[in-house]
């Protein structure tokens, strides 16, 4: 008997060997067999060498069985061949299961017992990228028997996609005389993964019947095409859900930009007894950090530490880390990023990185980058993609410029078009705008949307007109619907007062349909998310509260000194307009609604969906002095941090 020991006693019958093969569960154990096996002469017993092969197979020791079959004279029986072939199709070097398979075809006597190793040698292929090997089976299997045996022409499906050859895997299911779920779900998802939502649609109107793989393919499929109301359709016509039904239409919800609803979704699966797995949580997680309000995070890391989910594993404390810091919360991230530092998980380091980086805190995110060399763990382009984004935050130019070479000369890694982002931008703002357009002109990549709107941005900044038209109508030809290259366009031009320019440029956008997107604040107070645009909330029964509260508020801060800054008006309005205009932008509405509503001492959260203004901007500094509160806004790019008269982004964003 096999037990816990390593040591296996082979004094036992001839016939009993083949048993106790089959119980052996590491190597050792089976080469104990093996060596006996050869003093015996039992190793030219067919059966028992046979069932060596086989289980060296099953323990992958695939080598090792592959050396005891070339050492058969004449292996004529499929026996000796069909495990290795199984084994290394599955392996790492799937190559040598389609050599395997040429071998037995030219040993046996009888080639009618290839028929088992037909579905893995054509998984091998596709694995292994053996178009030529893989149309010769194919060949084959048309002039056989197996042409009629679904589990080969599935497997004959599958190999096609495997290769990329969609066509022909549709010309295979379109000819071949017995279909199943299986072939009906292998094109589908094959469609689905190249992005051609078309066909996978057609096929799955077409399928007589469908199961829980075909609704859960397509709802991820309409998902990543942003189609979710057509995934949430099927997701509510589905009888029977699992876990992957669940957590597809949660990820769906939060890919669409609706956390709100990945999160509802989340928690009432949590209430049908459904156990969410790390692709879940990492969704939720994911829904959490794009609302930006932590008391539903914090919920989530109690329910993980309750349920005892390892946050070490499957990018779940990458997740947490990226969660609180996009909620406000880097004193939480940093605290669970130590915590599973120790197991080296590179994208743990990043997120950190990156956190530090959207918080401004430029010299942190350095140190810890420093303290990931001295650890040597080898930092990746998302490493530098957060410590360039941080270097940008910080305006320190000359580290910027200093770590996209150290990426490249120490570590070998090729910028991409977002590493040469954060420099572009960084130039730009910091007024080297001449540069940020030489970086642009000797990139290996054509420069994209977000690059030229950081030129476009730079040059309203720094009035450069010259600059800032060239940036603006290459950024229109590659987003004609994105409105915000108009709007900077059109800021650029009243900021000059070129009242005639701004008027062309809004009549380009109603002529092309462009509409803008309004400011919108939120801010999650007593349970639920409050959202503000510019004079009025969205859910709150009445402004007029809110109203009084801005109006003390510009009295007590006119007091300290304040002005509005008219300039931020990009209206032709008259002044007593423009100051009442600026008066309601939706973080003051949602601050005012803020100090209504919470107790002094708790910090007022608030996320914005675009940049805050200059204006804004100084009004909370003010704001958090005079009220003597600490008011944290995430705006579209950074979170600014106010404390007693100022802000953690030194008036640098």
């Amino acid at each position: 008997m096999i037990g816990a020991s390593t040591c296996v006693s082979v004094s036992v019958p001839g016939n009993s060997r083949v048993t106790l093969l089959e119980k052996c569960r590491t190597v050792h154990q089976v080469r104990q067999i093996h060596s006996h096996m050869i003093k015996t002469n039992l190793i030219s017993h067919a059966l028992s060498v046979s069932k060596l092969i086989s289980v060296c197979s099953r323990t992958g020791e695939l080598d090792y069985a592959l050396s005891i079959l070339l050492r058969i004279p004449n292996p004529t029986s499929s026996i000796f061949f069909r495990p290795l072939i199984k084994g290394f199709s599955e392996s790492s070097s799937p190559f040598q299961a389609v050599m395997l398979y040429a071998h037995m075809i030219f040993s046996l006597e009888d080639l009618r017992e290839i028929d088992i190793s037909v579905p893995s040698v054509l998984r091998a292929c596709g694995r292994s990228s053996a178009f030529r090997e893989g149309n010769q089976i194919f060949c084959h299997i048309l002039k056989t028997h197996l042409w009629f045996d679904p589990f080969v022409t599935n497997s004959l499906i599958r190999m096609w996609l495997e290769l990329g050859e969609i066509e022909l895997a549709r010309s295979v299911f379109d000819r071949t005389p017995v279909r199943d779920l299986i072939s009906w779900n292998s094109l589908i998802t094959g469609y689905l993964r190249v992005g051609e939502i078309e066909p996978a649609r057609e096929m799955f109107e077409r399928m007589p019947e469908r199961d829980l793989v075909s609704c859960n393919a397509m709802t991820d499929g309409y998902a990543k095409q942003g189609m979710y109301k057509l995934a949430e359709d099927i997701f509510l016509t589905m009888k029977v859900k699992d876990l992957v039904t669940w957590t597809t239409m949660i990820s769906a919800h939060v890919l669409n930009q609706r956390p709100m609803k990945g999160l509802a979704l989340f928690r009432e699966m949590l209430s049908k007894g459904i156990r969410p797995d790390a692709p879940a949580i990492i969704s939720v997680l994911s829904a959490i950090a794009d609302l930006g309000f932590v008391e539903e995070g914090k919920w989530i890391h109690i329910y993980l530490s309750t349920n005892k989910i390892d946050r070490c594993s499957s990018f779940i404390g990458s997740a947490l880390i990226n969660m609180y810091s996009k909620c406000g919360q880097i004193e939480n991230a940093y605290h669970v990023f130590r915590s599973i530092s120790h197991q080296r998980n590179t994208g743990d380091w990043n997120s950190m990185i990156s956190g530090f980086s959207i918080h401004g805190l430029v010299h942190e995110a350095i140190k810890l980058f420093l303290e990931m060399e001295r650890t040597e763990l080898k930092p990746d382009d998302i490493t530098f993609l957060g410590l360039l984004s941080a270097c940008n935050h910080g305006g320190l130019m000359n580290e910027g410029l200093s770590y996209l070479e150290t990426m490249q000369v120490k570590y070998k890694i090729l910028p991409k078009i977002q590493h040469y982002g954060c420099i572009v931008d960084l130039l730009g703002r910091s007024g080297h705008l001449e540069e940020a357009l030489e970086i642009i002109y000797d990139m290996p990549m054509e420069p994209d949307v977000l690059i030229w709107k950081a030129i476009l941005s730079a040059s309203m900044k720094h009035n450069n007109i010259k600059i800032g038209q060239i940036a603006a109508l290459r950024a229109m030809d590659l987003a004609p619907d994105d409105s915000s290259c108009y709007v900077l366009l059109s800021n650029l031009y009243a900021k000059l007062g070129w009242w005639d320019d701004v008027a062309r440029v809004r009549t380009l956008m109603k002529k092309r349909g462009v509409r803008k997107i309004p400011g919108c604040s939120s801010i999650f107070v007593d349970g639920k998310v409050h959202e503000f645009l510019i004079g009025k909330a969205i859910d709150v029964e009445s402004n007029q509260n809110i109203l009084s509260m801005i109006e003390e508020m510009v009295s007590k801060l006119k007091m300290e000194g304040y002005e509005p800054d008219l300039n931020q008006v990009l209206l032709d309005l008259e002044d007593d307009e423009k100051g009442n205009h600026l008066a309601l932008h939706s973080e003051k509405m949602a601050v005012a609604f803020g100090l209504l509503n919470t107790s002094h001492g708790i910090p007022i959260h608030i996320v914005k969906n675009l940049r805050i203004c200059c204006d804004c901007h100084s009004f909370m500094k003010l704001v958090s002095k005079i009220y003597d509160r600490r008011i944290i806004i995430r705006d579209q790019n950074r979170f600014h941090h106010f404390e007693n008269g100022y802000c953690s982004c030194k008036d640098h964003w």
